[in-house]
């Protein structure tokens, strides 16, 4: 007989696979992989090019164009450092609510639509249900691109994204753009009581970051005064500019030969990324031409870590996933969030997507991160929705 599991005891299994970004997601895969097979289910793997992560895919139900994606990814943000009461890889219920790193953000979701896989199989579905599993969502959104092009080639074209991140089971519609960026400066050391004849790279890399500062700034001076409704959605209603981690310098009295920071940018749907990159390496230039005139060795470097683009500013032609999600669940708010998603990726894709799924995006990476068990039961009940819409479709 195949495995079978209550939503609670999938979450269960998937939370205690300690799936963090910075490492393998590969035991979980391979766990879920055997799963559906055990249930007859095929399902396919796209790895990393090292080999050392995957993304996993699978249909259930005819091949048949008009099916419906349920995507999720797979790893969890670090519990380093965080006070956890609960070990942060065992499923705890405690005041009706489930604790454990992932169980909101997102392996909550990820279990419904596992667990719901007997229930996919014995339902007369005319269009299939396709699931998405991806790696590396919390590092940039790094592993649903080359999953999304393989489903492309590969399964039926589905109608519908829903990408089950943390909602509320409230409809998500728009959400920013996230670009990723890495700024090494390479300065020269001197003595610092002759730094002007040196180049601090940490100095220089302050000149940068307040660079960013004044730039948001002034994209909230401009939101303040704008009229843009859509925009206004948004909190905070602008492009944020975000200097998460920075490290350099040896000692109090060397002007710092090296200086590394990355730097965030939280871009509204219809902001150009590229613009935003190319406005950043323009000023960047400036300053690496004034630190070269002093010493010809000093320079600047600005690498793209990630690039996850927003869910459209512009109503998509269709727009069949909201509409799906919306007769779903009911709900007819106008809903916008600040994180970013895989949606993007889907619709560049040519997928019309939305964003709806179980939990709170105010218990994602923290500690004593918990989902509701009526959230919990609510995104259930979403999964069996979805199930029969396809069997009656």
């Amino acid at each position: 007989m195949p495995d079978t599991y209550t939503p609670q005891e999938m979450l269960a299994r998937l939370v205690a696979f300690p799936t963090v970004s910075r490492d393998s997601n590969l035991a979980l895969i391979d766990f879920v992989r055997d799963y559906l097979a055990g249930h007859g289910v095929e399902s396919r793997l796209v790895h990393n090019e090292e080999g050392t992560k995957a993304n996993l895919y699978a249909q259930i139900g005819p091949a048949e164009p008009g099916g419906i994606i349920l995507s999720g990814h797979t790893d969890v943000v670090p519990v380093d450092g965080q006070p956890w009461s609960t070990d942060p890889f065992r499923l705890v219920e405690r005041d009706d609510r489930l604790y454990g790193r992932g169980s909101c953000d997102m392996k909550g979701f990820d279990a419904l639509v596992l667990a719901a896989v007997p229930e996919m199989l014995a339902a007369p579905l005319k269009r299939p249900v396709q699931i998405a599993l991806s790696y590396d969502e919390e590092v940039g959104c790094l592993g649903a691109p080359s999953m999304i092009a393989e489903m492309r080639e590969t399964l039926p074209p589905a109608s519908a994204v829903v990408v089950g991140e943390p909602t509320e089971m409230r409809v998500v519609s728009r959400h920013k753009g996230v670009t990723g960026l890495q700024t090494h400066v390479l300065g020269y050391e001197v003595h610092s009581s002759l730094c002007h004849q040196g180049v601090s790279a940490v100095m220089t890399a302050a000149r940068l970051i307040s660079w960013a500062a004044e730039r948001m700034a002034e994209n909230k001076a401009a939101a303040e005064t704008g009229s843009d409704p859509v925009g206004q959605l948004f909190e905070p209603p602008y492009t944020t500019l975000h200097v998460g981690r920075i490290e350099g310098g040896t000692a109090h009295n060397i002007t710092a030969k090296d200086c590394r920071f990355s730097m965030d940018i939280r871009s509204m749907p219809g902001e150009s990324q590229e613009a935003w990159i190319a406005r950043y390496r323009a000023h960047c230039e400036e300053i690496a031409a004034e630190i070269r005139a002093v010493r010809p060795e000093a320079g600047i470097e600005v690498s793209i870590r990630s690039q996850a683009p927003g869910c459209r500013k512009e109503p998509e032609e269709t727009a069949a996933a909201e509409h799906l999600a919306r007769a779903l669940t009911g709900d007819n708010g106008e809903h916008v969030v600040a994180y970013g998603t895989e949606a993007g990726q889907f619709q560049d894709a040519g997928y019309s997507a939305i964003i709806c799924g179980p939990g709170s995006i105010e218990q994602a990476h923290q500690a004593d991160e918990f989902i509701s068990k009526a959230q919990f039961a609510e995104g259930a009940r979403f999964v069996s929705r979805v199930i029969d819409r396809l069997a009656a479709a």
